[in-house]
């Protein structure tokens, strides 16, 4: 912990605070198709899919929730089929208060520059590049984080910005300590 108070996990925790308030109902199609994607993006994982799933073979359901990938579905690679089955799936089984939040990340992160998506999809690569139990206490701390007060997660990012102001071997030495 340095001379400022917060450790490493802490100032990570603290520059990575993306919660905010939920997104309004009543999105249109292609909302529900950039919620999938985003889905898609951030916890993608294959879907159990049967390998060579055509458009015709999706239910009803699917085709619905899909529509807009419905004139290139056929023409997509197998896994990128699976990954959207997948993440439909898991949409499916998401409670509307677990919607809510997915589609509020959506609009947070469609507001987001190009470069500031990149930097959030470099942050994620080396965060999934961790041991899991140095992931999980990052998230631990992290849940600490987001539980304080307004005004002490204020001061604490106010405090890690100062921080990260500061050149490379001050850091280095606040670190040590």
């Amino acid at each position: 912990m340095g001379a400022n108070g917060m450790n490493d996990a802490s100032k990570a925790a603290a520059e990575r605070n993306l919660s905010g308030p939920g997104a309004s109902g009543g999105l249109g199609q292609a909302i529900r198709a950039g919620c999938l994607l985003l889905v898609l993006l951030l916890v993608s994982v294959p879907g159990q899919a049967a390998a060579g799933t055509e458009w015709s073979d999706l239910t009803p359901e699917q085709q619905r929730l899909l529509a807009p990938f419905e004139k290139r579905w056929n023409e997509l690679p197998e896994m990128r089929r699976e990954r959207l089955l997948g993440a439909l799936e898991r949409w499916q089984r998401m409670t509307p208060e677990e919607r809510r939040k997915v589609k509020a990340r959506f609009e947070k992160w469609r507001k987001l520059t190009p470069e500031q998506r990149q930097r959030l999809r470099q942050r994620w690569k080396r965060f999934r590049a961790l041991p899991p139990e140095q992931r999980q206490l990052l998230r631990e701390r992290f849940r600490r984080f987001r539980e304080l007060p307004p005004e002490a997660r204020r001061q604490l990012r106010k405090r890690f910005r100062e921080f990260r102001r500061l050149p490379p071997e001050e850091r280095r030495r606040l670190r040590e300590r």
